[in-house]
C-alpha cells in the first residue's frame, strides 16, 4: 500500500526582499518617479501584488484573460516588460520560458512566491491507493482492541516500516497551486510586503497594512471553508487536474485527480479505468473540470460512471467574463466551497 501524498519541503528564507533594497529598472529608486513598476506571471500573483501594493503600484499581468498560463509564450513586449519592471513576482517552474527570462533579465529583482511558503509533493498515481488505504484502516479501527496484541504490534510496525520506504519514493513533483490554501496565499501577501518595502521604505507602514488586511479576509475565508464542509458526508473530490492538493491537505479531503499537475498532461487508459472504478465503488457523483481547461476528460469519465459535471476552479486565471463582472479570488473561492459542499454531502 503506498502512503504519503504530501512530502514536505523546509521553507526558504525571503532572500528576494533583501536583494531588493538595492536594485531597480535603472534608477537608484525605483519609487522616486512614482508607482512602483510591477510585472506578474499570472492572476493569483497579480491580485496578491495589487492588494498589498495598493495605489503605490502599477501592476502588469503578463498572461492574458481567458488563457492557461502554462500556455504562456512570452513576446518581445513580455521581456522588454521584465527587463524594464522595478519587480516581478513569479512562481519558479510553472511557465519555464518565464524562469529563463527572469534569471536573465531580473535575477536581483524578483520573488519566486515558492520561497515564501512551504511547499509539497504530489504524485496523483498514488491517490487511490492512499485513499483506499486509509479506508482500510478505518474499517480495522472499529475491530481493534483498545490495547493491540503483540501480533498486532508487529503488522503495525511492518505497515510502518513499508509507508516510510514508500515516503522515500520519487513523487511526480512540486504543487504549484499554493494559492488554493488561503493560508499560505496569506504568507505570498506577507513576502509580497516585505519585497516592496525592499524597494520603496517610505510607503512600508502601508504594505504591512494591506497585508494585515489581505490576511484578515483569508482568515475568514479559511474559517468558512473550515465550517461549511464540517458536515459533509465524503472526503473525496474526483478533478481533471491535480491541482487542488493544497486545497483538499488543508480541510482533510482527499483528492483524486485524472490526470497529472499540469493539465495538458493525458492519463493512461490503466489510470481512467482506476479512476472509473474508484468512482462508482465510492458512490462520486461529481466529476471536476476547469474554466481555461477543456473539460472532455471529465466528460468521458462522467458518461461512463454516470457522474454529474462541476466546475472546480483553480484560480490560474480569470476569463474575460469573470473580470467583466467583477469576480476575484475571493468570489471564485466561495463559488468552489458552494460547489464542494453539493458534491461532499455539506450543502
Amino acid at each position: 500500500m503506498r502512503r504519503s501524498r504530501f512530502i514536505l519541503v523546509p521553507i526558504a528564507g525571503f532572500a528576494a526582499a533583501a536583494a531588493l533594497a538595492a536594485c531597480g529598472s535603472g534608477s537608484a529608486d525605483p519609487a522616486a518617479d512614482g508607482e512602483i513598476n510591477v510585472v506578474t506571471a499570472f492572476y493569483p500573483l497579480t491580485f496578491a501584488t495589487e492588494r498589498v501594493g495598493g495605489d503605490h503600484v502599477a501592476v502588469t499581468n503578463l498572461t492574458p484573460a481567458g488563457q492557461e498560463p502554462h500556455d504562456l509564450e512570452l513576446a518581445p513586449s513580455d521581456i522588454a516588460a521584465i527587463e524594464e519592471a522595478d519587480f516581478v513576482v513569479y512562481l519558479k517552474g510553472f511557465i519555464p520560458e518565464l524562469d529563463a527570462a527572469v534569471e536573465e533579465y531580473a535575477p536581483d529583482k524578483s520573488l519566486d512566491v515558492l520561497t515564501a511558503v512551504e511547499t509539497s509533493q504530489y504524485d496523483y498515481t498514488q491517490a487511490i491507493d492512499e485513499a483506499e488505504g486509509h479506508a482500510e484502516e478505518d474499517e480495522h479501527a472499529d475491530e481493534r482492541s483498545e490495547e493491540p496484541t503483540a501480533s498486532e504490534e508487529a503488522t503495525e510496525d511492518e505497515h510502518a516500516e513499508e509507508a516510510g520506504h514508500e515516503h522515500e519514493e520519487a513523487p511526480e513533483g512540486t504543487d504549484p497551486h499554493v494559492w488554493l490554501d488561503p493560508t499560505r496565499y496569506g504568507q505570498i501577501g506577507t513576502a509580497i510586503a516585505e519585497s516592496l518595502a525592499g524597494i520603496d521604505d517610505a510607503n512600508e507602514a502601508d504594505y504591512t497594512a494591506n497585508a494585515e488586511v489581505f490576511n484578515t479576509e483569508l482568515t475568514e475565508l479559511d474559517a468558512e471553508y473550515t465550517d461549511a464542509l464540517a458536515t459533509r458526508t465524503s472526503d473525496a473530490i474526483v478533478t481533471s487536474h491535480s491541482a487542488f492538493g493544497y486545497l483538499t491537505d488543508r480541510y482533510g479531503l482527499t483528492q483524486i485527480a485524472i490526470s497529472g499537475l499540469s493539465p495538458d498532461q493525458e492519463p493512461d487508459s490503466q489510470h481512467m479505468a482506476e479512476v472509473a472504478e474508484y468512482v462508482e465503488t465510492n458512490g462520486i457523483t461529481t466529476i471536476f473540470f476547469e474554466t481555461l481547461v477543456s473539460p472532455e476528460i471529465a466528460d468521458t469519465l462522467a458518461a461512463e460512471t454516470g457522474a454529474n459535471t462541476a466546475v472546480l476552479n483553480p484560480l490560474e486565471g480569470l476569463t474575460a467574463e469573470q473580470e467583466d463582472a467583477g469576480d476575484d479570488y475571493f468570489t471564485v473561492m466561495r463559488e468552489n466551497l458552494a460547489e464542494l459542499q453539493t458534491a461532499l454531502g455539506a450543502a
